[in-house]
This record gives structure tokens, sequence and C-alpha cells, in this order.
């Protein structure tokens, strides 16, 4: 297990707290360590911690953030594989997914270091107008103030990090919340960061339950809250964080539209790949596969043919594909919603049971409207078929949903690939890959019940920085 401080990062060193609670890990239920539970109390002491910091930080050379930026980096490319095995046992998710948000994680802190030097404003010509002749204008961006990250348990050191390295590029003292089932990786990455610098309270951590959340994203101090979870938490934190600015990275069910000439091989390796990566408990694994109806049986035979390649067993394999879900519960939810649609009408082509504890990869068609395998996120290994006429009723259908956060287009046609692009109402659109593919560096969100604002360095640096308009007369 890393090593860091006992108690939770909030001031300048380390609180001690009245509880702490087991982590398990998911596959076998066996605890790997504890962590303490913060309080609403303690949640309010981060903020005050953090507004007495936050004139400091933000007065810090751009020189001294993307140094810190670019050393946070290092460490963690140093720890690498103790991440990879502290994230296998902490989510239990596959460590070949593992893996993959570790790189990611060291590309976003990278990222991160590189927005630093572009944070620079225009000139404003105000003599458009005679009562502008001889003032000067222009604009700069000043730091929004505290920020609050709130973190998700699929992708904790990933997501912790899109909200804590853009902070420190912007100048934010941010105070962070992992997921109770989740905190470990985000306590070492808090305390790699703090450990780089000499204003460590500018970086803090709180765990907790709901009520510390609550204290966090109420409290009229802060600029901004960032968070990654379900709509229907986001937008409660929408609710209560008002007027505060909230950026809401949301969940989604993403589609997939198989069109008449698309590869169907690929498009079948992409349901397979992009359907079941990190058990499918990612906001933009495959969940509704949309396959036109001159192209739908020899799809389906292809999906159907390699699903046995889908490898069900331990996380800590490199060979594991889909293991257990984050918690019981979750996989009774899951199995509970793929029962509802076979008695709605859905036929269950594949897997559907629970062995060992892990759901099996499950492959579902005629999924009906008005049910959750359908409507909602599963958040599961399950993805859904559906057979329609043409394209047309295929985007009409992507569109139906309440969600819109990335969609895919398999078709060898520019002609359907730039309509996907006009006419799909999602954040993303990937044509001939995965909804799942994102580059941390691109911008990343979606519309609807899917969230608002943008992920991605770059990005996240513009939202966490307001304008700040200058007028001169010499």
């Amino acid at each position: 297990m890393p090593d860091y401080p006992d108690g939770l990062p909030i001031g300048p060193g380390w609180m001690s707290t009245v509880d702490s609670a087991d982590v398990v890990f998911p596959y076998d239920g066996s605890v790997i360590g504890r962590a303490p539970v913060g309080t609403a109390a303690l949640a309010s002491r981060a903020i005050d911690e953090a507004v007495a910091v936050a004139r400091e930080v933000a007065s810090l050379p751009s020189r001294t953030r993307r140094a810190l930026l670019n050393d946070v980096a290092s460490a963690i490319r140093e720890r690498r594989a103790e991440f990879e095995q502290l994230l296998v046992l902490e989510t239990g998710k596959p460590l070949v997914d593992c893996q993959v948000e570790v790189a990611r994680t060291i590309v976003t802190w990278e990222a991160a270091a590189e927005e630093v030097s572009r944070l620079h404003g225009e000139t404003v010509p105000l003599d458009l107008l005679p009562s502008g002749d001889g003032l000067v204008g222009f604009w700069k961006r000043k730091p929004i103030g505290v920020v609050v990250g709130i973190a998700g348990f699929n992708y904790p050191l990933l997501l912790a990090s899109h909200k804590i390295a853009p902070a420190i590029a912007a100048g934010c003292p941010v105070v962070v919340k992992p997921a109770p089932q989740t905190p470990l990786a985000t306590l070492w990455l808090v305390h790699l960061v703090r450990s780089h610098t000499d204003l460590p309270a500018m970086v803090q951590l709180v765990t907790g339950d709901a009520a510390v959340g609550s204290a966090l994203v109420t409290d009229r101090r802060i600029g901004a809250v960032s968070f990654t979870g379900s709509a229907a938490v986001g937008h409660q934190i929408a609710r209560d964080a008002a007027p505060t600015k909230t950026l809401l990275e949301l969940g989604s069910n993403a589609a997939l539209v198989v069109a008449e000439d698309a590869d169907l091989d690929a498009a079948a390796d992409a349901v397979l790949r992009g359907g079941f990566y990190a058990s499918g408990q990612a906001c933009i694994s495959v969940q509704r596969v949309l396959a036109v109806s001159s192209v739908a049986a020899e799809f389906t035979g292809k999906v159907l043919a390699r699903l046995g390649e889908v490898t069900i067993g331990d996380p800590r394999s490199p060979d594991t594909r889909v293991s257990a879900l984050i918690d019981e519960r979750s996989t009774a939810r899951v199995a509970e919603w793929v029962d509802k649609a076979i008695a709605a009408g859905a036929k269950l082509l594949a897997g559907g049971s629970v062995r060992d504890g892990v759901l099996e990869p499950t492959v579902l068609a005629d999924v009906p409207d008005g049910v959750e395998c359908w409507d909602e996120e599963i958040f599961g290994p399950v993805v859904c078929l559906r057979t329609v006429s043409d394209v047309d009723e295929a985007f009409a259908a992507v569109n139906a949903s309440r969600y819109g956060l990335h969609a895919s287009v398999y078709s060898s046609s520019l002609k359907t690939a730039f309509r996907a692009l006009d006419e799909l109402a999602v954040g993303g659109v990937v044509v001939n890959e995965v909804p799942g593919f994102r580059s941390d560096t691109m911008p990343y969100g979606g519309v609807k019940d899917s969230g608002i604002g943008r992920e991605g360095p770059r990005f996240a640096v513009e939202e966490l920085t307001v304008t700040r308009m200058a007028v001169l007369r010499p």
C-alpha cells in the first residue's frame, strides 16, 4: 500500500478523523486498507484553508505552477506499477484498464502543465464607437477562485486529476472529494502533489458521505464545482450550488450506429472492445447498438461469434476483460435491469447470469423503449442490439435519449459521417471507432442530461478562469 500520513490532507498538514472505513477488493470482498472518513465540519475547514491561500495561489508564477504539474506527472510515472496495482484492488477493474487509466493520468498532468503558458488575453478595439476614441482595451484570464472537485469511483485517479491539474494550472486552490468506495489512489495522488509544493493547502482532500459533498458545494465562498458522476446527483449539485458555476460530467447510454456500408468486422470488434472495457463501468461504453436491417443479422452473428474472447475472471490477471462490479448492490441492480428488459420483450442472446459474483458479458436484442437497459445508463457489461430500417431511424433513436455524451457511427460514407456530426445531439461524434474513445487533451463533455461544461486541460482551465476586462485612457 502507498505510504502517506494518517488522516486527511487539510490545511498545511494532515488532520485526524474520528472515523475510518474499510476499503474492499470488489472481486472477493477482502479488505485492502482503511481510509479516514471526513465530516461536514472538516469540509468547511478545508474551504476555510483554501480561501485563506487563494490569493497566494493565484499569484504563483507561471513557471512555478508548470513545474509543479510536471513534477507530479514524473512522480506518477515513477510509481506507475504501484498505482496500477492499487487501482485494480480498489476499483476491481481489470488490470489492462487500470494501466490505461494511469497512462492517461500522466498525459493529463503533462497537458495541464502546457496550458499554463497559454493563459493569455487579447486586445479589444474600443474605438468602433466614437466614445472609445483614445481608450486602450484588453482582457486577461483570472482564477475563478476555490474549486471543489468531486470524482466518481470508476476512474478515481484520472477523474481526480481532471479536477486538480487544471485547477493548479488556472491558479485556483482545489478541494477534492473522492468516491467513498475508492479513496486510496486519490489520497496518494494528493500527497504527491503536496510533497512537491511549498503551499500544500492549495490541494486538499475530504472523504465522506453526501453530507460532506453538500457542505462543499453549498459554501458560497467557492468559485466552481466540477463533478463527475450520475445525472441525478449532478442535477442535485447544480441546484444546491446555484448560483456557483457547476461543471457536470454526467452519465450516458452511448450509442453505436452500424450503417449498411459499415465494415462489419470492425463494428463487431468495436462492440466487444467498447461494450465491456472496465466491466462496462464507463459512461461512454457501448450500451445501445442500432444496426440497419440489411446488415443486422450478419453483424449480430459476428458479435456473438467473438463474445467468448471477452475473458471473465480475476481483475489482477492481464487476460481479464470483465470482472466484478464495484459492489454487490451494483451487480444486483444490473441483473435486475436485464431481467426487467427480458420481461418487457427483449431477447437474451448471451450472458445474463452472475457467475462467482461476476455478471457475464450480456447481449440483449429488441430491447424496447421505456426500460432501464435502453433508457438509462446501465454501468455494467450489457450491450443492447436493435435493428432499424435505415440511418435516419438510427439517428432519431440516438437523439431520442435524454442523454448525449458520445455516439459512434460505423460507415464507409463521408456523407453519413458528416450527417452524424451535424445531426447527432451529443458532445462527441466518433466515426469508425468506439464511442469510448477519449483523448485527455480533447474537449470532453455532453449535452442534455449528460452534463454541462468541458473537461480536458485546455478547456477545463478556461472553465476555471474568468475574463477580466481592462479599459484604460492613457
